[in-house]
């Protein structure tokens, strides 16, 4: 039997380039060469493996059933060089080193705060936090983990679910003294604060079965959670919760669910990370972390 050869790394940077892009032109753009380079290295992959990976749908590149089953192997290939890399320029990082990727809300409301516990647990890690709100891309290596807000379908990508979320309304206890909501009905009378788009508060009444009336798309938009429950939090009116992100404010009694309707969220927190990335000891040791934390 013949010796396999390995396809040639151009190709390969090609192939996930573009699948990720959706794009010759953007693959070659990131890739610094043609486009022409980038559909020649896709055509040479493509014989080799003796079937297509791409259709065209209109102006964009779609993968085919062999092209998304390729992709993974791909995208780990590469991300396992690029860590050999880094092994070698700088031996101590992989130790050392954990750069973790979080949106500002859950780097606020969730992880920050339980930061004492994790270098209690872990003082050997070296813990770096990016919070930005969009989904980091893993290709330049140097996010090693992230957690993000979805349905946890990333392909290529270890996703591992970190809590299960019911939305839920939550005020200062200060309310209480005044005017106190014991019902949804009830919160109508309060300023109600959205997160994002002022319609999110109808959904959750139509969802518990309550009719808000029209003016419950009323009141201040804001862009994180977070500042929806720090304004709660200083009696200003009745923020809409997701449980990990208020889980520490009302364990601290600095909030407090005034009632206990809740609905189902749409989406959940996902650990995420490259499939080869996951094993590395550092990264595995976090997300028991993670996970440990949230189950608490």
């Amino acid at each position: 039997m013949p010796a396999w050869t390995p396809p040639s790394i151009s190709s390969v940077r090609a192939f996930e380039a573009a699948a990720r892009l959706s794009s010759f032109t953007r693959a070659a753009a990131e890739l610094n060469v043609t486009q022409s380079a980038v559909s020649y290295s896709v055509r040479e992959l493509e014989q080799r493996l003796k079937t297509r990976l791409f259709t065209r749908e209109g102006p964009r590149l779609a993968l085919t059933d062999a092209g998304r089953t390729y992709l993974p192997y791909a995208g780990e290939a590469l991300e396992r060089l690029r860590a050999g890399d880094r092994a070698l320029t700088d031996p101590g990082r992989k130790d050392r080193v954990l750069t973790i990727s979080v949106s500002p809300s859950f780097a606020a409301k969730w992880l920050v705060p339980r930061l004492g516990d994790f270098l209690s647990v872990h003082p050997d890690i070296d813990l770096r936090i990016s919070a930005n709100p969009a989904h980091v891309d893993f290709a330049d290596g140097e996010i090693d983990l992230a957690v993000r807000h979805g349905t946890g379908d990333w392909p290529g990508l270890s996703c591992t679910r970190l809590c299960e979320e019911a939305m839920f309304p939550v005020c200062s206890p200060a309310l209480l003294q005044g005017d106190p909501p014991t019902s949804p009905a009830d919160l109508t009378r309060h300023v109600l604060f959205h997160h994002r788009r002022p319609d999110e508060w109808r959904d959750w009444f139509a969802a518990v079965g309550v009719d808000p009336g029209p003016n419950v798309a009323h009141g201040p938009v804001l862009n994180e959670m977070s500042l929806s429950i720090d304004a709660a939090i200083a009696g200003q009116g009745v923020a809409l919760a997701r449980t990990a992100l208020a889980s520490r404010d009302l364990a601290d009694g600095r909030l407090i669910r005034p009632m206990r309707h809740e609905t189902a969220a749409d989406f959940a927190y996902w650990i995420v990370c490259p499939h080869a990335t996951a094993r590395r000891p550092n990264v595995r040791r976090c997300t028991a972390w993670l996970l440990e934390q949230a189950a608490a």
